[in-house]
């Protein structure tokens, strides 16, 4: 027996099924609290019980509406992920195509992420910040795993060994530089 004002669920897993109305509720409700691509909502909509018609007709009703919107989405998702998350360009086409963006729509909001800082300039970035912590071990393995890091990253082969070129080669100019300013104490 349910309590007053709960709804029965029926059997136990026996998924209720949602009626146009009822997916077109619960897909605002899903668009309330976050962005989603097409392909996204539409299988959010059949997992929560709407058949794959019903699903598809009212997500394509809200993007006839403009509350989809796969290029918005597309541009969103590659610039919030591409700055927060410091991933790299293979990586963001990888998780744009994953959610049923485009080819087409997925390269050119991974170009539009970035336009205004270069990836190389963002795993520059990224491979600071992780090479004070590979410093701390062996000093022997510190290239490759820069180097796998930024590629799990999802960094081009070519920009995560021109990182590590360049953050390797700036640390050895800095122990380099440290003997010498010592040396160069005024003293002399």
């Amino acid at each position: 027996m349910t309590a007053p004002g709960r709804r029965s669920r029926g059997a136990v897993g026996e998924r209720p099924t949602l009626d146009a109305k009822a997916a077109r509720r619960a897909a605002i409700d899903l668009l309330a609290r976050k962005a989603w691509s097409r392909r996204e909502l539409t299988r959010r909509l059949e997992r929560r019980g709407a058949p794959a018609d019903v699903a598809a007709d009212v997500v394509a009703e809200l993007a006839a509406r403009g509350y989809l919107d796969d290029e918005g989405f597309a541009r969103w998702w590659a610039q919030a992920r591409g700055q927060g998350r410091r991933v790299g360009s293979m990586r963001l086409r990888q998780e744009l195509l994953a959610k049923g963006i485009s080819g087409d729509l997925a390269a050119a909001a991974v170009a539009a992420a970035f336009a205004e800082t270069p990836e190389l300039d963002r795993a520059l970035d990224a491979g600071r910040r992780r090479l004070a912590a590979l410093s701390r071990g062996s000093q022997g393995r510190v290239p490759a795993r820069l180097a796998d890091y930024l590629l799990r990253r999802g960094y081009p082969p070519s920009v995560a060994a021109r990182v590590v070129r360049a953050l390797l080669a700036g640390a050895e100019d800095a122990e380099n530089a440290v003997p010498d300013s010592a040396d160069d104490d005024g003293g002399g």
